[in-house]
Formats: C-alpha cells, structure tokens, sequence
C-alpha cells in the first residue's frame, strides 16, 4: 500500500500502482470526469500513470493553468495524428500547448496547404476524439526512438532524439499517431468537445532563420462547445482592440521598411501619448528619490562580457560592428545595467550615500528574427523605464517594498485591476545556466520572498522563471480581454556588483560590496503602450489622452472664438485642438467619436455670446453648456482624483 496525500491535506491508503484517474473516481465519479492530469510530488503527470510511491497528489482539471496545458498539448497529438491520416508522409517537429492552445510545425513536402483544409483537419480530429483513443506511454531506448523516426523517414524526431540522453526517451501512442514526447496527457480524446483551428504560419527549424521553413498550424480546443464560442466572441473584440489597427487609426505609431523591420517611428500624438507617461513615472521617481543619467545607444563589447550578458544572450542581440574603432569593438546596447555598473563606479561610494537610485528610459536592441515581431509589442529597438538601486544589504529589504508600492501605483492610475505577482526562482535542478554562488542566490531569493510577504501581496512561486543573475518578482496583467501579459518586473542582483567589482566604504571603514536592485515597471515602453491601447481599447485615461478635447465650430464664423478658446484652455494646462474642416457638425461628432477624443465643444453663435461652451462627452453624448472655467475646471478635478 502507499499513502496519498490528498488536495484536502488528508491522507488515504491505495494499492501500490494506482492510477490519479482511479483515485479521483474513488472521491467522486463526478469528479473523475473533470480530471485532465495530476500534480504527483510537485510534477504533473498523466491521470493514468500509476503512482509508486508515496505522494502528495493535486487533481488537475480544466479549472486550472495546468490542466489546459495537458488538453491542449494533447490536441496537438490529435492534429499531427488528424493531418498524418489526410496527408500522408508528412513530417513531424514540435508540437507544444502555449497559453492559448497550441501548434504543430510540420513539413508538408509538396502538398499546399491553404486555410480550406483547416475545416477538414477540424472534422476529422473530432471524428478521432470521438473514438477515446487513450494516450499509451512508453519508456525507449535511445536506438528503438532512433529506430523507429528513420523508418518513419523523419529526419526533425531524429535531430531532436540525439539530443536526449539514453534512458529518458519516451513515446506516446494515440490511435494511429506515435509521437516523441514527455507528456503529460489527458486520460482520453473523448475529453475534446469543441476545436478550431486558427491560423496557419510559417517557422524556421529550431528557430534558425538558415533552416527549412516549415508549416506551423495553430489550434485551440475546449471540453465544451460554449467555451469555445465565447473564447471565439473574444478573438473578435480583440481584433476591434488590436494596437496594430488602432495605432493607425488613431495616428499614434507606424512602421517603415526603409526604417527597419521591428523599428518602430511613433508620430506626434503617440509621442505626446509616451511622453506623458514617461513625465508620469519621472515624477513618481523624483518623489522617491531617483537620480536621472543618459547612457549611450552603443557600447564595447567588453562591457557586456564583464556583465555576462555577451556570454548569455549574444545570439539574441544585434552581433558587434564588424569594423572596430582605433581598437575597440562596438555593439549596439541590449540593455542598461552595465552602463549603470560604471555610473555607480565612476567615484567612491560611502554608506552614506546609500542607496543609490539611478534611472534611465533607455533605448536597447535586440535581435528578433522578423517572424516573432508584432506589431509594439515584439521590435528590435525598444526603450525601458529602467532603473537600478545600489544598496546595502540591510536596505534591500525596504528598497524592494518601495518598487512594489511603485508599481502598484502605476497600475491603479491606469487602472490594470487585476494582476497577479510571480516569484521567478531559478531552477533547482539546473542550476548551471546561472551566474553566481548559491550563497547569493539563497540571500536574493530570501529577500524577495520576505519582502513579497511584508508588502502584503499574493504571489506564486515558478521555478527556472529567474534572471540568470538572480531572483525576480514579475507582475502578469490581465486586459479587459483577459489576457495576461508581463509588465512589471523587480529583480535582486548580488552578481553584477561582483563582476563590475562595486564597493562603498562601510561604516566600520572597510570596503564592502552593495547589492543591486534591477526595476522596470512599465518593462519596454513599446509593449507597454500596445497593452494600454488594447486594455482600453485607445479610449485612454482623460490624463494621458494626446487630445483632451476637440472644438467644433459649426461654421467658419465661429473659428475666432474657437482659437480664443483654445487659447484660454491650453493656459489651463489642457491639450486640445480645433476641427476647422468645412464639414456639418454632425459629421465632425462622428470623426471625433471614431478618434476616441474624450471631450467634444460645439460652438455656434449662442456659446460665443454667453463665452460659453456646449460639451459632449465620448461615448455619453451631451453634457450640457458650461462656462469655459467650469469645463476647466471639471477636466482639472477629474485628473487630480484620477492622479492621487
């Protein structure tokens, strides 16, 4: 017998080998319907793997991360096994679930496959799910997997098998479809109700642009048909908010081919738009005692070795200038801290002038293959609300409750409600990949969990989620659409102090090393900007908006008084502009509602008269008349409370 501990903490007794699913029909049938995978020891494995020792079990359904992660890299399963059927001879590479569902890279040789064959694809997976195929796992030497992917003429499954060690190779079998995988799977295919296949796309090999570009066809599946109609309801509202479209339309950013792929060039109104969050946050900074410095758009490659930077992501930045400049060697900058390294090291540093804040919207640029660029949110130059905080140990603690309150702030004001704080550790089990003693590694990640603890803030933990120079708490925002997306991140840093050899003189007169606090709320102002327009749909915060107000005259005769009113407004410290178009009144309320402008003042003979203003209000209609002070004043007041 082995004991289970059960989700509820008690512990029950079952026959050596038993399976989660079996447990779960135990506690309820009900219940072992809904089980899609299980958390044995902290490891998710198949409902139907026995269980030989004694655990701690979590049951998985589709509640839960985890439990769609299983569905949907089953479904991936499905399709490769749907599409083997309707295309013979294709070949396989990798098939993962991601956060919305999942997607196969193929080689389809010479068929075409075109966005028709999805619904055929579709069809025939559900007819396979139909069927409750089981997912069969079996254990393989290194030569049976090598064995059987040549017969299969596979050449992708062998590439991927010779990285694998012998003895931790296993297949799954599904129906007709044997696949290279590690699992873990749903207990049945009959668990898959509803699939839609979304796009189709193309992707290197591996990821490198030198390799065969294969077919990768996305899909999404959901245990119930109404799932998947509301999850397709929801791709359609996020096509209306897509900051693609909506930069365009609202004349915020654009892109250039001249420029450069994932180079983006914002316009006037998207540059009033960042430039009033960056007053925003540089205000914030002021208060709490940041210093501003400016570093260079270009750095020795140097540098970046001494950082570890160089060694860690060369592949991912842009390679150094081929030329070097009367002996040293240049690369475009991939990032902030080292250049604030040599800020700090500039002169000697005392306890005294601890901490030590510096910030910077630094530029960086990183090399992103012209497959993954989207839109702001994935470019190659792209500008961080970084900063770094040198402290003494005895300060970490403090500073790093600060920058949370910081970032929580910033959310309110922009109103991102709901959002959840992730503890990013390193790996246990891997501990290779990252620089540092486990000396260090052990006192930055109790400092982060202590101070996540006193700041009051829920917070999961995730393992191998870390920098590889140290511990990080990440803030994951979810949109109006529910979508998560990463923003702000705080990470402790006890290792670049030490490669860049920092110090400051201790009050015991002696030299000691400060630790290193990495902070960017916003993340990349690029990506930060397109979640914004995309939470709000471009309708922004009455603060931040680029036009606060749009004047309408309803004739050329009234155009005076409009640039007198502007005129009045702007002393107010209000942003606005003037429709002197020779349109009728109606179709300039329409223009201005289409671009998001909060606030809409028609003016015609009576409002010239009185000195006065007929306001509507973005997606209310009309407000009524009001003195030119009142509107002042009503936009004044509504930023103030928004602000505090």
């Amino acid at each position: 017998m082995i004991n289970i501990t059960l989700p509820d903490n008690s512990v029950r007794q079952y026959p050596e080998g038993t399976t989660s699913m079996e447990i779960a029909r135990s506690i309820s049938e009900g219940l072992a319907r809904n089980i899609l995978s299980a958390e044995v020891n902290g490891e998710v494995w198949d409902a139907t793997r026995p269980i030989h020792n004694d655990s701690k079990l979590k049951l998985l359904t589709w509640d839960s991360t985890e439990g769609k992660a299983t569905m949907w890299h089953s479904s991936a399963h499905l399709m490769a096994e749907a599409i083997e059927q309707l295309f013979p001879g294709v070949k396989f590479g990798i098939g993962p679930d991601i956060e919305n569902g999942f997607y196969y890279d193929m080689d389809f040789g010479t068929y075409e496959i075109s966005a028709e064959d999805l619904e055929k694809i579709e069809h025939r997976m559900l007819e396979l799910a139909r069927e409750k195929q089981t997912f069969s796992r079996k254990e393989v030497s290194k030569d049976e997997a090598i064995n059987y992917f040549t017969d299969k003429n596979d050449e992708y499954k062998l590439e991927l098998i010779r990285d694998l060690e012998d003895g931790q190779i296993t297949f799954y079998e599904s129906g007709t479809f044997t696949d290279l995988c590690r699992g873990p799977h749903i207990p049945d295919t009959s668990f898959i109700k509803a699939v839609k296949l979304l796009n189709i796309a193309g992707a290197y090999w591996r990821g490198d642009e030198k390799r065969k570009q294969l077919t990768r066809i996305y899909g999404i599946t959901f245990p119930k048909q109404k799932d998947l109609t509301d999850y397709l309801t929801l791709l359609e509202e996020a096509k209306k908010r897509d900051h693609r479209k909506l930069g365009k339309e609202l004349e915020l950013f654009t892109f250039s081919q001249k420029v450069g792929q994932g180079l983006p060039l914002w316009l006037p109104k998207g540059a009033i738009l960042r430039d009033r969050l960056e007053r925003f946050l540089k205000n914030v900074q002021q208060k709490a005692g940041y210093q501003p410095v400016i570093t260079p758009h270009i750095g020795n490659v140097e540098l970046y070795k001494t950082s570890g930077h160089f060694q860690k992501y060369g592949k991912d930045s842009f390679q150094p200038i081929s030329t070097p400049v009367e002996g040293e060697q240049f690369m475009l900058k991939p990032m902030n801290c080292p250049h604030h390294c040599e800020i700090y090291s500039s002169k000697p540093r005392s306890y005294k002038d601890l901490p030590i804040r510096f910030a910077e919207f630094g530029t960086v640029y990183r090399y992103e293959q012209s497959g993954e660029l989207h839109g702001l949110t994935r470019v190659r130059g792209f500008t961080q609300d970084d900063a770094h905080i040198f402290c003494m140990p005895d300060q970490l603690k403090s500073e790093f409750i600060a920058v949370i309150d910081i970032v929580l702030h910033i959310f309110k004001v922009l109103d991102f409600k709901d959002y959840t704080a992730q503890i990013s550790l390193r790996d246990p089990k891997n501990t290779e990949k990252y620089i540092g003693s486990d000396e260090n590694w052990a006192k930055a990640e109790n400092a982060i969990m202590e101070s996540v603890k006193e700041s009051g803030i829920d917070a999961v933990v995730e393992y191998g989620e870390a920098a590889f120079y140290g511990p990080k708490l990440d803030f994951m925002v979810k949109d109006a659409l529910g979508r998560k997306w990463q923003l702000g991140t705080i990470q402790v840093d006890y290792n670049l102090p030490e490669r860049f050899e920092l110090e400051y003189i201790g009050n015991d007169n002696q030299k000691h090393r400060p630790v290193m606090i990495h902070r960017a709320p916003f993340g990349s102002m690029e990506r930060f900007v397109a979640v914004l327009i995309e939470h709000s749909a471009g309708n922004f915060p009455l603060w931040l908006t680029p036009d606060q107000f749009i004047i309408l005259p309803i004739s050329e005769k009234y155009i005076d008084y409009s640039k007198k009113l502007l005129n009045i407004l702007n002393n107010y410290e209000i942003r606005g502009l003037i429709d002197e178009r020779s349109e009728k009144a109606g179709r300039k309320i329409r223009d201005a509602e289409i671009g998001k402008i909060p606030f809409m003042l028609i003016v015609g003979e009576k409002e010239e008269a009185d000195g006065s203003v007929s306001v509507r209000r973005h997606g209310q209609g009309d407000l009524g008349t009001f003195s030119i002070a009142e509107f002042a004043e009503m936009i004044n007041n509504e930023v103030k409370a928004i602000m505090q």
